[in-house]
């Protein structure tokens, strides 16, 4: 018999458009029962790492690209792309067969930050400010940093932008890099921070990464004797696709494009592989590096990616990409070389999974975990020096659902054999007439659907999912966090229209790049926007709105508001609404603690008040 277990599911909310009513009354992140502390353990875990040998305590380069898929890789089979540096690292380590992660990147980088499944850490979401890690989560770099290793981190992070979210406050000493799903910019990128401040970079995104990289490693191999983890978080191949294009490296990346169009791939498939390529050089580059200090046998080197796949040219009979819980969508390549630890040329067949990682690096490290943390990773550190494994993980759990945890529209559970998945869309009702049993021993393409011959393993394979769905879920609710206000480390801070809740008939959300996100098409008086802020400074704000307008709409009035006090802003124009400038629109009485912000329509004469980018809140000295 099948199961559709409902135990404890939450009420899922609309999932774009949002009362204020609803918002005010929704339940955010709760703090967990546990609250995780690392001071009483580094003691030990210091000294335990100290009398190590150096053998024991590797460095640590964990290399993660974004979007691109199991077979897209020579050592994964793909005839058509050329990945020297990836595959060299197959060949060198150990490859394991088996290895997953999460449908889509946020949840996947929580998964390896904190050994846990995202769905614990408070993180649910990819944008509209759910793609935010809970403060109280213990990371994989802190608890490294505390056992004596230098940590950085460059290239994507995606786990949090406002001030105690960020790398350099969850354990990194160094991160170069930026906070969103992607950006915009390939080339002298303007989306991106050093240590929390935004700053701009000249040249092409991946070599900037790895550039940051290999002198971190440099650094700390020459200033000291400190071991260091190093994570590599390349944005490529995400889209946009951009090869080099500026005035004096846009010859390389036609090269590089005109080579895969050549061997006949469509232009889309052609950039991808490119891109892909690109990385590949940038690796070779930081692990000749290695070499040149020295350290390639002192130092444990991982190569994975985010999620499953976006190519579509050549994916080796695998079913499913990116955000599906098919194979395809989260089965990720995955090499590990450690010279003289981990053997050449093995393969683990076990299933693994992301959250495996911080177990992993702990145990090499010497590293006590905290013992009321409670971790659903599990070390790979036997695999690793066996270089083989026919099992480790009894299953693997996967859920997708962008506007709220969801154990019945996109899932999928696992184990050594028998999967079985649902995949259902927006309107559909989920049902367990629906629900695939896959046999991925004699049918890893995932093409013949067994439930109907195998009730009993749809029927155990359902059961635990629901279980575990109840588990990582478990006390916690989920929302956008509330945006902090006056933290002296970011003053001012912009608030992004992705984050607010709106009603209104005629309002729209368009999300565009998420520096480029407006709320739009409002005209009726009463249309409205609310944010969740916490405001740390009680205080009168400057307020600055970043907004477009045709001409002939200008004239409308915007009132803002939180508690009893309010401003009124008349709409100035612009060239055109896809224009944005920052306009003063006066001051505003914050309240300490959790409060709301609103912009609400009070008239508009036009077509639509304004496209709204963004409200900066500057603390009034």
């Amino acid at each position: 018999m099948c199961l559709l277990i409902e135990k404890k599911r939450p009420k899922e909310p609309e999932p774009v458009k949002m009362s204020s009513d609803s918002l005010s009354s929704r339940k955010f992140w709760k703090k967990p029962k546990f609250a995780p502390q690392i001071g009483w353990f580094a003691f030990l875990g210091l000294m335990l790492s100290l009398n190590a040998s150096a053998a024991d305590r590797p460095n640590v380069l964990f290399i993660m690209t974004d979007d691109q898929g199991y077979w897209d890789t020579g050592a994964t089979g793909n005839p058509h792309i050329d990945t020297p540096s990836m595959d060299r690292l197959a060949a060198d380590g150990t490859q394991f067969r088996r290895y997953y992660a999460a449908p889509v990147c946020a949840p996947t980088r929580a998964g390896v930050m904190t050994g846990r499944y995202y769905l614990r850490t408070g993180l649910y979401n990819t944008r509209f400010g759910g793609d935010s890690m809970g403060k109280d989560e213990t990371t994989v770099a802190q608890l490294l940093k505390q056992a004596g290793y230098r940590t950085g981190l460059f290239g994507k992070w995606h786990l949090g932008k406002y001030p105690g979210y960020q790398p350099q406050e969850r354990g990194f000493d160094e991160f170069f890099g930026h906070y969103h799903g992607h950006i915009e910019r390939y080339e002298f990128p303007d989306q991106v921070y050093h240590n929390g401040k935004p700053v701009e970079a000249r040249g092409y995104v991946s070599d900037l990464f790895s550039d940051a990289a290999i002198d971190f490693i440099e650094a700390t191999a020459t200033t000291g004797d400190d071991p260091f983890f190093c994570a590599l978080m390349f944005n490529a191949p995400h889209s946009p696709w951009l090869l080099d294009t500026s005035h004096t490296n846009q010859p390389e990346g036609d090269k590089l494009l005109a080579k895969y169009l050549e061997r006949g791939l469509p232009l889309r498939e052609a950039r991808i592989y490119a891109l892909i390529e690109r990385v590949d050089q940038n690796i070779g580059r930081v692990l000749a590096k290695l070499d040149e200090l020295d350290l390639a046998k002192d130092t444990l080197v991982i190569f994975t990616s985010d999620n499953g796949g976006v190519s579509k040219f050549w994916k080796g009979g695998m079913n499913g990409s990116k955000s599906s819980t098919y194979e395809g969508g989260v089965r990720a390549p995955c090499f590990a070389r450690w010279s003289g630890v981990v053997p050449a040329g093995g393969v683990v067949e076990g299933q693994a999974s992301h959250v495996d990682w911080l177990p992993t690096f702990c145990e090499l490290a010497g590293v006590e975990l905290p013992a009321d943390l409670k971790l659903d990773g599990k070390s790979l550190v036997p695999l690793l020096k066996a270089g083989q494994g026919a099992t480790h993980r009894e299953y693997v759990y996967h859920t997708w659902d962008r506007y709220f945890p969801n154990p019945d529209k996109r899932w999928s559970i696992s184990d050594q054999r028998w999967k079985l998945l649902g995949l259902f869309g927006e309107s559909a009702t989920p049902s367990p007439s629906s629900w695939k049993l896959f046999d991925l021993q004699g049918d890893p393409g995932e093409s013949k659907n067994l439930a109907t011959k195998h009730p009993e393993i749809v029927e155990r394979l359902r059961t635990e999912f629901v279980r575990w769905f109840d588990d990582v879920t478990d006390g916690i609710t989920y929302g956008p966090i509330r945006i902090p206000v006056g933290h002296p480390a970011e003053d001012p801070v912009e608030i992004e229209p992705s984050w607010a809740a709106w009603e209104g008939e005629n309002i729209n959300y368009t999300f565009d790049g998420y520096d480029w996100d407006t709320i739009d098409g409002w005209k009726s008086p009463g249309e409205k926007a609310a944010w969740r802020l916490d405001v740390i400074e009680p205080a009168r704000y400057l307020v600055k709105l970043s907004y477009g307008c045709r001409p002939l709409d200008a004239g409308g009035v915007l009132r803002l508001s939180s508690g009893n006090s309010k401003l009124d802003h008349t709409v100035i124009a612009t060239t055109t609404a896809e224009q944005f400038e920052l306009f003063d629109a006066g001051e505003i009485e914050l309240g300490k603690g959790e409060v709301g912000l609103t912009a609400e329509v009070v008239s508009a004469p036009g077509r639509e008040l304004m496209r709204l980018n963004g409200i900066h809140l500057e603390r009034v000295k």
